[in-house]
């Protein structure tokens, strides 16, 4: 698919899965791709790893997990010593599981589902927070502005469903409750119909990005049946600028789980400015997970060696530097992976009146 650095034999490589094509989130992908991307350029001109290049071998998804382990398998026999990336939780999931079957190194830049291995592994770490603990926190979000009724539309998946199950039975444990409305079948048009004859107040969108998240929106804020209901996105579809492009005002107001700090450090200051400039807008959370991805690998090869099992062996040791604060990993409850477990997350939306600005509605420390 591609490779970034130097293309010499001398390189030391690492495996990037990313979607880049749909019906992955192609724009997910690409800002992920930028800050990997721009770390191992920096990493290379800064004098690379023992003094030999890194070099990106660039992997599609596409959203499948069929393509994950195709490309886990091939990177694996291409001699990389880790794999880096990924977006899509489900897609994450069957390359870790794969990656564990193989013997190699997987740091995942950006997936959430709690079990993302079958097993506990020591092959596979995180970046970021696991489903569970920032759903719990938009949840509490959610009760404590007095939403007890919550709607939800959602698609078949086993993201979709973790993030329901999640849902319920926090909201249930606070004294809420919970409706969930499939997709599979249903238009927009219809889905508003339900809504009226619900006495929720929140609709939580647990849907892909743009179809039909943006359909949905469109209809809901377009009903005046539904002009008191409040729109939710806790799997943050309204991070990437298409959501501001395609629905102007009308997808301001929307809050949704931001992993980044409210005000980035140093490095982080410096990424974001690199990947503003390298992506022609401003970069998500996604493009710092990436950079941070490739921040923490090349910290565990420097200290540990470039073999597969020093890398692997690196996790519970690693103390880096990264764009949104220090990273270490331990082994989180219920997480099958090394995780994390300071990652940072907000609650933002789009400013109303401008909505290519966001605005912090809730911070949870």
């Amino acid at each position: 698919m591609g490779a970034t650095g130097s293309g010499s034999e001398e390189a030391t490589r690492i495996g990037a899965l990313v979607p880049l094509t749909r019906p992955g989130w192609v724009e997910a992908g690409r800002h992920l791709l930028a800050g990997l991307q721009l770390a191992v350029s920096e990493i290379n001109g800064a004098g690379g790893i023992g003094g030999k290049a890194l070099e990106l071998l660039v992997r599609d998804t596409a959203a499948d997990p069929q393509k994950a382990l195709a490309a886990v398998d091939e990177l694996a026999r291409l001699g990389v010593a880790a794999i880096a990336g990924e977006y899509h939780s489900v897609v994450a999931r069957a390359a870790a599981i794969r990656a564990d079957e193989v013997g190699l190194p997987f740091l995942c830049s950006s997936a959430v589902i709690d079990r993302l291995s079958e097993r506990p592994t020591k092959w596979v770490a995180r970046l970021a927070p696991p489903q569970s603990r920032g759903w719990k926190i938009y949840a509490d979000f959610l009760s404590r502005a007095g939403h007890h009724r919550i709607a939800v539309a959602s698609q078949e998946s086993v993201y979709w469903a973790s993030g329901v199950h999640i849902l319920r039975n926090h909201l249930h444990a606070i004294g809420g409750t919970l409706s969930e409305i499939s997709m599979s079948a249903l238009p927009p048009s219809s889905l508003c119909d339900q809504l009226s004859d619900h006495r929720a107040t929140v609709l939580l969108l647990l849907v892909g990005q743009p179809e039909p998240a943006i359909s949905i929106v469109k209809s809901v804020r377009n009903d005046s049946r539904l002009s008191t209901l409040k729109i939710g996105a806790p799997a943050g579809q309204p991070e990437f600028a298409e959501w501001a492009t395609l629905l102007g005002e009308n997808g301001a107001a929307i809050p949704f789980l931001s992993y980044r700090p409210g005000q980035l450090n140093p490095l982080g200051s410096r990424v974001e400015r690199a990947l503003r400039e390298k992506l022609d807008e401003p970069p998500s959370f996604v493009a710092l997970e990436g950079y941070d991805t490739i921040a923490v690998l090349a910290d565990a090869m420097r200290s540990h060696g470039i073999d597969r099992n020093s890398i692997a062996a690196s996790w519970p040791h690693m103390e880096v530097a990264g764009t949104r604060g220090q990273i270490q990993f331990s082994r989180a409850p219920a997480t099958t992976v090394w995780q994390w477990t300071g990652a940072p997350i907000q609650i933002v939306e789009r400013t109303p009146g401008d909505p290519a600005q966001f605005r912090l509605v809730h911070d949870p420390r």
